[in-house]
């Protein structure tokens, strides 16, 4: 196998060349040097709690992050224990990343879903429930109704809820109905009041209506109730002639994560449709339940639902929190984060006559560096796919999507392109977790329009960010680039952060022609020179790196180690980070959700410090930071520190070159470290401590308010020049 360009993707001198892999893996290391992923990502989740906890955050984001803390857990459970089970199922259970066997894994996630489920249920119980209230946003119990609104409630139920539900009956002539995963149900036992039989009956909770009743407001309190709350206590109308004798919330999540085998079909979006279809039907692996619900209900629903005990969660509290994203979306902005605009990037604004700036003369004129939200991805990312649909010296676009919305700008100027006659190639990743079905829909609009489709490498997931445009200019044609952390969506651009490099550099276009190729074609490239691409380069380039700092370390030179990324949980790269330290490498990591590695053992990793920050946006990029002797090497990309990333996905990091741009990086990377900013410090056995306040409980600096500040001055600053 030809190896890349050592020199050329800034890898090490020639005498790098005798590295070996295997080295990252290192006898003298402890066996149990590793943290469990799946406690470090329910760790995770906690994290996302303690926002949720936290009084000094707006009220209605409290209740956002309660919402997003029990979406995450959904799918935790629909893929992560999913995954796990089918394992154990199916006799594949191999040691976990800690040597521990899968089933010991599943009984250690329970608990702690068990601990966190119920202190997500106290926080809104008992912590965001009243904030609310005393914010003028109440949520209501039936009982806590007048007469008048009862009445009034139940004209809207006769009207707009009681045509929509369907009770199934549970008897010898009805077998148990199929329960939907995520959906929100009614157990309801009753009696025939003619033969004075006790039977059994489900009521979905239609979907399709809001999650929380909208009631009339009261001296400027807006009011809410539940729609289960509503639906329970008009159970007589849906069973005339029947006595109710009780009835109970339950909701059910099944296994939902997708398999499918690419070389085993011709055709994969009608393997996926199909897999889509039996997704729906996934054995259960999660039963909520109110906490009382009887027992002779919930042992029907075990029985018939095939669950063990340890699958049933018994919550003191409503089900499913997610409704919560609908009360953060009420008006009331001072209960809300106060609003940021995202500005357009210095190089990308309009010109003194506030003219349409031409993207391509800029991007001439030197590499763009791009931080969304804190800069605008309509007027960079988007402005830059839309000129190039309509220019008329564009003869070719090219670019990979793995996750964009429904609406998308960006599939619209494809689109566009391709009309106006442009060749154009979109390399959809229709497998993206959760977002197949959407996917599939716009890879038939684009070819329907006229565009190349092309759905990637066999047994290989596209999650690189790449977009290429080709341009004629005086009779040669030259290439313009963009490589980014983050998704071409224009709706994520706004609550996640990520970087974008543009770049007009023809050793950044001829690396993405030529990966381009690869990935449309039969092409085997092996030679890149600004990109460090998976699964072929990336894995092996980075210990490279790694290990040169180590050995500059040994030979007193300067040598740092800095990575921002989503998860770090890959054993080769932890092993060469503490070898690193070991040598006396000072090593940062910045990681928002899983992290294996165990910081600041000594003999092993006394030099790794690893942070996390949460906050209004989610921390989305990936930053590759090198010492390298006083010549820093930065790159930023698409890959987390996974198996999966490094190993069964295309993931691509494109070198950073420009001085001030390598500043910017390396500034925001000392922000985030520093122990005047608010973060969670990760300690050696894996507990996750928030520092948001200083000895005297002074708040600590926010990194993302701080980020917002800097980027304004700079604008402000050229502006005044």
């Amino acid at each position: 196998m030809i190896e890349p360009e050592v020199l050329d993707a800034g890898l090490g001198d020639a005498d790098d060349d005798d590295f070996d892999v295997s080295e990252a893996f290192d006898s003298q290391l402890p066996e149990n040097r590793y943290l469990d992923r799946e406690l470090s990502w329910l760790a995770f989740n906690q994290r996302v709690l303690e926002l949720a906890e936290d009084p000094d955050l707006p009220t209605l984001e409290r209740a956002n992050f309660l919402a997003i803390f029990a979406s995450n857990l959904d799918e935790f459970f629909m893929v992560r224990v999913a995954g796990l089970k089918r394992r154990i199922v199916t006799g594949l259970a191999l040691p976990t990343n800690v040597g521990r066997s899968p089933a010991g894994v599943l009984a250690d996630i329970s608990a702690e879903a068990h601990r966190l489920q119920l202190r997500h249920a106290e926080a809104w119980t008992s912590l965001v429930k009243p904030a609310l209230a005393d914010a003028g946003i109440q949520v209501l119990s039936y009982d806590a109704l007048s007469e008048q609104e009862r009445a009034e409630l139940y004209d809207y139920f006769q009207a707009q809820v009681f045509p929509v539900l369907m009770p199934l009956a549970v008897d010898p002539a009805h077998p148990f109905p199929y329960i939907s995963g995520l959906s929100l149900n009614l157990a309801i036992r009753i009696r025939n009041a003619r033969t004075g039989r006790q039977e059994f009956a489900r009521l979905k909770v239609p979907p399709m209506l809001p999650r929380f009743v909208e009631l009339p407001t009261v001296e400027g309190t807006v009011r809410y109730l539940p729609l289960e709350e509503l639906i329970s206590n008009h159970l007589d109308d849906l069973f005339p002639g029947m006595e109710v004798l009780d009835h109970h919330a339950f909701r059910l999540t099944r296994n939902e994560d997708v398999v499918i085998e690419e070389d085993e079909t011709e055709n994969l979006i009608q393997a996926l449709e199909a897999e889509l279809l039996r997704r729906r039907f996934g054995p259960p692996i999660r039963l909520e339940i109110t906490d009382d619900m009887d027992d002779v209900t919930l042992d029907l629903l075990i029985k018939e639902l095939d669950i063990t005990e340890q699958e049933v969660y018994r919550l003191p509290g409503p089900l499913d929190l997610r409704g919560l994203f609908d009360l953060a979306r009420i008006d009331r902005p001072h209960l809300r984060y106060k609003p940021h605009l995202p500005t357009t990037a210095l190089a990308f604004q309009p010109g003194d006559n506030n003219e349409r700036p031409d993207i391509f003369a800029a991007i001439r004129k030197g590499d763009v560096l791009v931080h969304h939200p804190y800069e605008s991805f309509a007027t960079s990312v988007q402005a830059f796919l839309e000129q190039a649909a309509k220019d008329p010296h564009v003869l070719a676009i090219k670019q990979t999507l793995y996750r964009t919305s429904g609406d998308s700008p960006i599939v619209e100027a494809l689109i566009d392109a391709a009309e106006a006659g442009k060749q154009v190639l979109a390399l959809v990743e229709i497998k993206a977790r959760f977002d197949e079905a959407n996917n599939i829909v716009w890879a038939r609009k684009l070819e329907k329009a006229g565009v190349h489709v092309v759905y990637g490498l066999v047994g290989l997931k596209t999650h690189c960010k790449l977009a290429l445009v080709i341009r004629e200019e005086n009779g040669v044609l030259r290439s313009y680039s963009h490589v980014g952390t983050g998704n071409y969506n224009p709706k994520t651009s706004r609550i996640y952060e990520d970087f974008g490099l543009f770049t007009a550099d023809d050793l950044v276009g001829r690396d993405l022609t030529r990966l381009f190729n690869e990935l449309s074609g039969y092409a085997i490239e092996k030679k890149f020179k600004r990109l460090l691409v998976a699964p072929l380069h990336l894995r092996k380039g980075l210990l490279r790196l790694i290990e040169k700092e180590r050995r500059n370390a040994l030979n007193g030179r300067p040598a740092a180690v800095r990575i921002k990324v989503n998860s770090m949980v890959d054993e080769q790269i932890i092993d060469a980070l503490y070898r690193a330290s070991q040598a006396g490498v000072k090593v940062e990591v910045w990681v928002r959700g899983i992290c294996a590695l165990k910081p600041g053992v000594a003999g092993m990793s006394e030099n790794i410090t690893v942070r996390s920050i949460l906050g209004r946006y989610l921390e989305h990029s990936r930053i590759f930071a090198f010492e390298n002797d006083g010549d820093p090497v930065v790159y930023i990309g698409s890959a987390d520190m996974m198996h999966r990333n490094l190993d069964r996905r295309v993931e691509a990091l494109v070198r950073v070159s420009t001085p001030a741009h390598i500043k910017e990086l390396n500034d925001l990377f000392t922000l985030a470290m520093s122990d005047t900013t608010s973060s969670w410090h990760l300690g050696p056995e894996g507990e996750w401590v928030r520092h948001n306040h200083d000895e005297d409980g002074k708040p600590l600096l926010d990194l993302q308010d701080r980020t917002m500040t800097n980027i304004q001055r700079r604008r402000r600053a050229r502006a005044v020049r």
